[in-house]
């Protein structure tokens, strides 16, 4: 079914919009089906198949329920090495002080995107102001999560760290109990594409692993996620440099595309011919997202040439970018935890993803690095942006330039 262009009259293009929704792609924080089937999922919110808990009740399944969960885990046909851990208890945040989502007792958002894709909220000189605070809040959490990565931890160990530093700030981890997810960030290892699970696995040297972290403070998010090697540089091979440098490259060059009136359409272009080019694929079942008071909002942000009609940049969106680049074949294989989502056939895959707000001037990272961020060797060795990105307005550039000249590897 075609759908490269608008069609005039309200009625027809209104009809246009359902197609296009109906077959849109799952946002990047939204479970699929567990099946091999290659089928394009619908988003959560238009289901009504969310998993929903009595107010209270945090934990994994019980009795027969948790039995067949056990069953499933244990005879299902992985596609990779990496397979689920023990989880711990789900934390909770009982501090009253700290603002939560309208979600955190039972799963269910209740603020919802607009149906119509184009329509997108523009933020106020207010709202912005507490973007940037949730989006320096998300960049410390990372960073700190990202000093522990080390062989012997687990990802567990990390998700402990990061729900204190997020409490510690006054911050709600957005992922706890996001749709019943049952942590507070999402780690994913290897050929794991997104919403990795934490648990007692410890971390290999050589792994390669993605840590998403999302902040809720004073009633807005800030959303990020960034690539680390288990062991350092030398620890990885030169395979695994390939696929991180590919993906940091396509993404750092579609956020340079980002400014008033263009098409978010063309941010999957740049991406999917970036890869191709390199002998990668763009996975095409997640996506970024418009982000603000709620966690995925307008526009659907796809990674990979399309002519959905997402609207055009103006200043005061924000949203991310968080492209999915895998060493093989780009379709999820999702496990019965309904959440993990690895590729199909075991290959690996990465991701990096800012929170970001066009301006008049360009684009910046609300969620980009500060001053004790590390320097990393595909920041060091970009062919896009040598050094830290932090956007492409003169202030954002100038302020990267100062932070490569001072950073550390």
């Amino acid at each position: 079914m075609m759908r490269s262009s608008f069609i005039n009259g309200t009625a027809t293009k209104f009809l246009l919009v359902v197609l296009c929704v109906v077959v849109s792609t799952s946002r990047a924080f939204v479970p699929i089906a567990t099946t091999k089937s290659t089928k394009k999922s619908f988003p959560l919110y238009m289901k009504k198949t969310v998993r929903s808990k009595k107010k209270g009740d945090r934990s994994k399944p019980k009795g027969f329920a948790g039995a067949i969960r056990d069953m499933q885990l244990s005879t299902f046909s992985y596609a990779g090495d990496v397979r689920p851990g023990k989880q711990s208890p789900q934390r909770v945040v009982v501090d009253e002080a700290i603002v939560k989502p309208d979600y955190f007792q039972d799963g269910t958002p209740k603020n919802k995107p607009q149906l119509l894709p184009w329509v997108i909220e523009v933020k106020t000189a207010q709202e912005i102001a507490k973007m940037r605070v949730a989006g320096r809040v998300a960049r410390e959490v990372l960073d700190i999560g990202g000093r522990m990565i080390k062989p012997g931890v687990t990802t567990d160990e990390i998700d402990a760290r990061v729900h204190k530093e997020c409490l510690a700030r006054g911050a709600y981890p957005s992922p706890l109990n996001y749709h019943g997810f049952p942590k507070s960030c999402c780690t994913s290892v290897n050929e794991v594409i997104c919403h990795g699970i934490p648990d007692d696995r410890p971390l290999v040297k050589g792994d390669i692993i993605n840590l998403d972290i999302t902040c809720f403070v004073d009633g807005y998010h800030g959303d990020c996620s960034e690539m680390f090697v288990v062991g350092g540089e030398e620890a990885a091979d030169d395979a695994a440099k390939q696929l991180l440098q590919t993906t940091y490259d396509c993404w750092i060059s579609a956020m340079n595309i980002c400014m008033p009136g263009k098409d978010y359409k063309d941010i999957g272009a740049i991406i999917e011919d970036y890869v191709a080019a390199k002998g990668f694929t763009t996975v095409k079942n997640f996506c970024g997202h418009g982000i603000g008071s709620v966690f995925h909002a307008n526009p659907n942000i796809l990674h990979y040439r399309n002519n959905e009609p997402n609207g055009q940049m103006t200043s005061g969106h924000t949203f991310t970018i968080e492209p999915m680049i895998c060493e093989g074949v780009a379709k999820p294989l999702t496990w019965p935890d309904q959440w993990t989502a690895t590729t199909v056939d075991g290959k690996r895959s990465a991701q990096f993803e800012h929170t970001l707000l066009v301006t008049a001037e360009g684009v910046e990272a609300l969620t980009g690095k500060i001053e004790t961020s590390p320097l990393q060797f595909w920041e060091r060795d970009s062919a896009v942006k040598k050094g830290i990105w932090l956007g492409t307005t003169p202030d954002a550039k100038k302020r990267a330039e100062d932070l490569s000249a001072n950073a550390k590897a």
